[in-house]
């Protein structure tokens, strides 16, 4: 179920969606898009999406160590935030 975002991190899922829109990416990938050199904050910013549930993350299968990530449709999200008030 997602939540509503505060509007900084709802700036970095505008810039995620506009990027990728239903494709995954990669943290690297995330980086770039958001032209984010520090990889810490690329991780807080994941991290983020993924608990406020507008992100939804998977293991790589080539390489669990990695994780694939891809953001819920802007209609998706705002719909299961309508379910849970």
């Amino acid at each position: 179920m997602s939540s509503p975002l505060p509007k900084w991190l709802m700036h970095r899922y505008v810039i995620l969606w506009r990027s990728f829109h239903t494709a995954e990416f990669s943290h690297d990938d995330a980086a770039y898009a958001l032209e984010e050199s520090n990889p810490m904050l690329t991780s807080v910013i994941l991290s983020g999406l993924k608990r406020a549930g507008w992100l939804m993350m998977r293991l790589d299968p080539a390489d669990s160590r990695k994780r694939l990530y891809s953001v819920k449709t802007p209609e998706r999200a705002i719909n299961e935030i309508g379910i849970k008030s």
